[in-house]
């Protein structure tokens, strides 16, 4: 994992100084993993040096080239296993036994095994190949359907952050939408269930339904009405029961004004956003009465909107998904965003997503499991 951008103040000494430990231990193992073939070689050698003639060292030469195998390149595998025939060969000019018919098994058994692991450098590479067009692909099919958001709406400054746990393929089931209408600036962030294809394509029908709802229903309740109505639909018409169904949503849906000193939310099951204001300590948002995910609000009630919240100037809503929240780190304890960034302060915000993104990397470990997707917008 590369190093992390942080921004917006200092990080934790104590986290710090764990995480650069571990960098530095996964780095060491590395150095240690790739010169394992040749030390391998080298033990052989040595092994043969200081042990009778009946205790043969060919174990060692022949381990050495599938150890390379999908570490190195074709060539450098290639090469090891040369390096390996070479070493045994020598071995038995050293016993002067190279006509030896111990000498020919053992000579066949490495020869053998080098070819074996040069089919399986190709093969791990033809795999490296395919995995990187994979990557490509989806993340080309992901920015289609849910691409960047504008950076500046109005008097809204707007950042946007997305971390899929799937990094293979990079398929997610988190979203994100922001959308300027007739009724103000208007965003959807929401968590699909399920992970892979069929995440993209719930995710693709709810982009597609708020982006109408966004520019046409009246308030900000009856886009979420509507919203709620089409993944019910879209349901029915894949024939799938819910137990199945890779598409019901998690999310939060939330109206800007114009000037950028309103917001009003309404909430289908989601985490409520964060507010950061200047001065002050952050704080959860009032998201009215929230209701259940998208397509349960016929077993859970639909939910009914607060009143809209005044906002200063300078003041940040920070939007997230549980891949923020239930970051764990060792001990289990979970990241907490309002502790986290507590006393801290923001000149824009990407400089906030910086932070978040590589404060959670370093709480977990690395090891983030979920999905993320953050959304920051500021007032001007």
């Amino acid at each position: 994992m590369g190093p992390m951008l942080r921004r917006g103040g200092p990080v934790d000494p104590a986290v710090e100084d764990a995480a650069g430990r571990g960098r530095r231990w996964l780095h060491h193992a590395r150095l240690v993993l790739r010169a394992l073939p040749f030390l391998m070689l080298v033990f052989g050698l040595v092994y043969d040096r200081f042990t009778p003639t009946d205790v043969t060292p060919v174990p060692f030469f022949a381990a050495a080239p599938l150890i390379a195998a999908p570490l190195y390149t074709l060539r450098a595998t290639v090469l090891t296993g040369v390096l390996s025939v070479g070493c045994t060969v020598l071995v038995r000019l050293t016993r002067d036994e190279l006509y030896a018919a111990q000498m020919t098994t053992e000579l066949f058994t490495v020869l053998t095994v080098s070819v074996l692991a040069a089919v399986v450098n190709t093969v791990v590479r033809r795999g490296d190949v395919r995995l990187a067009n994979a990557r490509q692909m989806a993340e080309a099919a992901q920015q289609a359907v849910m691409p960047v958001p504008e950076s500046e709406l109005g008097a809204l400054r707007i950042a946007s952050l997305y971390e899929a746990a799937q990094q293979e393929a990079n398929l997610g089931g988190d979203l994100y939408v922001v959308q300027d209408t007739p009724y103000g600036v208007r965003m959807i962030l929401g968590d699909v269930r399920g992970k892979g294809m069929s995440a993209v394509t719930a995710v693709a029908v709810v982009v597609g339904v708020f982006r109408e709802a966004a520019e046409r229903a009246p308030t900000i309740e009856e886009c979420a009405r509507r919203l709620d109505q089409a993944v019910i639909r879209e349901r029915e018409r894949q024939g799938t029961e819910l137990e199945r169904l890779e598409g019901f949503v998690t999310a939060v849906l939330a109206e800007f004004s114009r000037d950028g000193r309103r917001v009003q939310l309404v909430n289908h099951g989601h985490p409520p956003p964060l507010l950061l204001e200047p001065g002050r300590e952050p704080r959860m948002l009032d998201v009215g009465i929230p209701g259940g995910p998208l397509a349960l609000s016929g077993l859970t009630g639909s939910p009914r909107p607060g009143p809209p919240v005044e906002l200063v100037p300078g003041a940040t809503v920070l939007f997230y998904t549980d891949g923020l929240t239930e970051a764990r780190d060792a001990d289990g304890v979970f990241y907490d965003p309002v502790v986290r960034l507590n006393g801290r302060s923001f000149g824009e915000p990407e400089e906030l997503l910086d932070f978040l993104a590589g404060d959670v990397a370093l709480h977990a470990g690395g090891d983030v499991k979920d999905d993320m997707a953050l959304l920051a917008v500021r007032c001007r």
